[in-house]
């Protein structure tokens, strides 16, 4: 095995060669840069090459970065942008996505306590991972990114709050006594950003922008770190709170002189996306367990089905969300982009597996579903949206 300087100098690699692999490959079709991430990861670690094992300084760097991603997506939130029909329908399309997958999974699950977990992770939709790809295509701003962007919220929030209340060890009661208690705390915190003066704090960081001191983004981290501690004293999921402080921070910065927000926030993601989030995703590649997946029949047929499930319970129902008068080729890119996750599927696999209620070849099946969600489904509905674009066929407006 390679020393870790050495492991931490691959996985470095991997991050700078997976934007030149992308940029190469999107000529000929666009294959999101994760998918790279993923797979490159795959290769360097024990299931293929061996160059690089699980070590615990890169697993704390991958929570960090999972942490990262959950932030930015809460950052990403313009509620404003997708209250009205699309939160109402991604609401309702998430009620019945909870629903099915329950349904499904006390037909696959040997318990009831298994059928929830793997309910709850057919619900999921990955918002932390598709914002970058939406932003890279340029669909951010359109109508149906913002459309995904009100599944993804419902995708992301709803699975989550069901892991504080039903997986998180505690009873029912106790769980949502303390998950009320973070949301007081929360809404408190939002409303003081909201309505306090924050002149100093912003001249402090329109002054550090390009010196070392660099407040912004070390504030920045003050309230992620804070948040994902606070969500912890509680025994929540901590995503959940980083979710919550990327929602704060929107707030907080949506004060700020423009520009100057502008330049913070490029910094943010130069620190996200540059640095942290590529180190989740290969991770995630790295510590895949591919050994256990092929020389296991059952496991790897549930892989399909599991994937097929998510198609079936999460992406379908959100034909629901599509803009009014969406072509068909833009609800087919609904419905593959809706279906795509990841990020939660790990983190339910891991507290079902290791809290015994869900088998460990049922854990392994979901990742590799999601896993095989974020290779496929995003390019799937990139493509659809290109071929409804070359056919003439989006006649919904371009952007909002």
């Amino acid at each position: 095995m390679l020393d870790l300087p050495i492991s931490i100098a691959v996985v470095a690699f991997i991050a700078a060669a997976s934007p030149l692999l992308s940029a190469l490959v999107n000529k000929i079709i666009k294959v999101p840069l994760i998918v790279f991430e993923i797979v490159l990861g795959i290769v360097v670690g024990p299931a293929l090459l061996g160059w690089v094992k699980p070590t615990d300084f890169i697993e704390t760097l991958a929570d960090f970065g999972l942490a990262m991603l959950f932030f930015m997506a809460g950052i990403e939130m313009n509620f404003k942008a997708i209250n009205g029909r699309p939160l109402r329908r991604a609401s309702l399309a998430w009620l019945i996505s909870i629903s099915g997958g329950v349904a499904a999974g006390l037909l696959i699950g040997p318990t009831i306590e298994a059928a929830i977990f793997i309910g709850i992770a057919l619900a999921t939709t990955s918002l932390g991972t598709l914002l970058p790809i939406l932003r890279d295509a340029g669909e951010s701003k359109t109508v149906l990114g913002l459309a995904i962007a009100a599944v993804g919220t419902v995708g992301e929030f709803g699975p989550l709050l069901a892991i504080s209340l039903f997986l998180s060890g505690r009873d029912f009661g106790a769980s949502a006594v303390f998950l009320l208690i973070f949301f007081l705390i929360t809404a408190l915190s939002l409303w003081l950003t909201n309505k306090g003066y924050h002149g100093h704090f912003h001249r402090l960081s329109a002054s550090t922008l390009h010196t070392s001191a660099q407040f912004g983004v070390r504030l920045m981290l003050l309230i992620v770190a804070g948040a994902v501690a606070l969500s912890t004293v509680f025994g929540l999921d901590l995503l959940l709170g980083a979710f919550a402080s990327g929602i704060l921070w929107r707030v907080f910065i949506s004060s700020a002189d423009q520009s100057d927000a502008a330049v913070v926030e490029t910094k943010l993601d130069a620190v996200a996306f540059g640095f942290l989030i590529p180190v989740f995703f290969i991770n995630t590649g790295i510590t895949f367990d591919l050994d256990a997946l092929l020389k296991n029949w059952f496991t790897m047929a549930m892989v399909p089905i599991f994937l097929i499930l998510l198609l079936m319970v999460r992406g379908l129902p959100n034909l629901l969300v599509a803009p009014a008068g969406s072509p068909r080729l833009d609800r087919w890119s609904m419905v593959f982009f809706s279906a795509t996750g990841l990020p939660l599927i790990v983190a339910i696999g891991v507290i079902g597996r290791d809290s015994g209620y869900l088998p460990a070849s049922s854990a392994t099946a979901l990742v590799g579903a999601g896993m095989l969600s974020v290779l496929l489904f995003p390019a799937l509905a990139l493509f659809q949206r290109q071929r409804g674009r070359h056919a003439g066929t989006d006649q919904s407006p371009e952007t909002v």
